[in-house]
């Protein structure tokens, strides 16, 4: 059965994530491991499937072995459906030859054929990598109430972070009136969180006219939007106030996954009514030694703990050896703190091995340090 709003979904997941360093040197940033047992696309992939959204397409493009796998014929999600469901979407050869996605529109762009089989009343664009938790239908209801061409889900930041955001300007009826691209000198405070609506008539249009302008650079922020704009259509806001991060620098990414532990904090994945689902391992329970001493923590299965673990978030199947202690850490799958070592403020990659009586990362610290790929950087 067809999802009755006719909405479609696009999921850009094909992003690098260059600023995650070593997390994503092996993977596409939406496939890095998060929270635990889950994976950072888990988030929008669940707000989709608890959205009662049908029909999904993963656009894919850097490294998407992981993601691929991760994601399979999207079981984990309810997409492995007769009719609907979830189609990987990479680039391809046509009779113009191979090439990559220039740009988020341009992605959109080369799936064309994809959405006119279709045929949505609404194509929903999402952003494969951000922790968040939100009802589509609820911004859906707020773009056919305004009778929007296309509606932009925003939040409001801090003043200080604003000129990091695609800003929007609105009157009182939450028409958008300006747009700015990371303004040096914001006049507002509210924050594009990279998820629209658009009417799918006129956004086929808008990707047809922006791909042939050689000189756009094939973005929603930087071109469809502003061009939108320009020709006065009816674009609105829905304001979001839940939490949201963009976890795309390792200090944010430790933040978001240290939210994690306190629910009235950040994000409660123990919500029955909207759960986060990923694809599930196989292993065993965590062990908790007897000499062990664990708080304030998320462990998760196959972890063996007998040392000291204060406000962490394990992945699975990581040891923490006698004496060791771990504190205000993110440690990743496979990983070993031998005895005597001290992490803190710390994200350790998966498999890595800190060896004993080895020191990392600091207490009360504004640094971050990361431990990937054999190397120790920080920020």
């Amino acid at each position: 059965m067809r999802n009755q709003s006719g909405m479609v979904c696009m999921l850009l997941a094909g992003g690098q994530g260059s600023r995650l360093k070593a997390l994503t040197r092996d993977t596409a940033k939406p496939a890095v491991p998060f929270g635990g047992k889950y994976r950072i696309i888990d988030f929008a992939l669940s707000n989709a499937t608890n959205s009662d959204i049908h029909d999904i397409g993963i656009l894919t493009q850097y490294k998407p072995f992981r993601l691929n796998e991760h994601i399979g014929i999207g079981a984990a999600w309810d997409y492995d459906r007769t009719y609907g469901g979830l189609r990987l979407l990479s680039p391809f050869y046509s009779e113009e030859g191979g090439r990559w996605y220039d740009g988020t529109a341009n992605a959109i762009y080369e799936n064309i054929a994809y959405l006119d089989n279709l045929n949505p009343k609404y194509v929903l664009i999402l952003s494969g990598d951000h922790i968040y938790k939100m009802d589509y239908n609820r911004l859906l209801d707020v773009h056919v109430q305004k009778g929007a061409e296309a509606t932009i889900a925003v939040m409001e930041v801090g003043w200080e972070e604003a000129s990091r955001f695609g800003i929007m300007s609105t009157d009182e009826e939450d028409r958008i009136i300006a747009f700015e691209e990371k303004p040096k000198e914001p006049k507002s405070n509210l924050a594009s969180m990279g998820i629209y609506i658009f009417n799918w008539p006129t956004l086929r249009k808008a990707l047809v006219e922006d791909y042939n302008d050689k000189s756009s650079s094939y973005d929603f922020g930087h071109d469809i939007i502003p061009k939108m704009l320009k020709a006065n259509m009816p674009l609105y806001v829905y304001r979001f106030k839940g939490y949201w991060k963009d976890v795309g620098t390792i200090k944010s990414y430790w933040e978001a996954n240290l939210d994690m532990i306190d629910p009235d904090n950040g994000l409660d994945i123990y919500e029955k009514d909207w759960r986060i689902y990923t694809s599930a391992k196989n292993l065993p329970p965590h062990y908790i030694g007897e000499k062990a001493e664990v708080s304030n923590s998320l462990v998760n299965e196959a972890c063996r703990i007998y040392g000291k673990v204060e406000h962490c978030v394990l992945f699975t199947n990581v040891t923490v050896e006698e004496g060791a202690e771990v504190k205000d850490s993110v440690v990743l799958s496979g990983s070993v703190i031998k005895k005597g070592a001290k992490v803190s403020h710390a994200v350790i990659g998966e498999n890595e091995v800190i060896e004993e009586e080895t020191q990392i990362g600091e207490e009360q610290s504004d640094t971050i340090c990361l431990v990937a790929g054999g190397k120790i950087t920080k920020e």
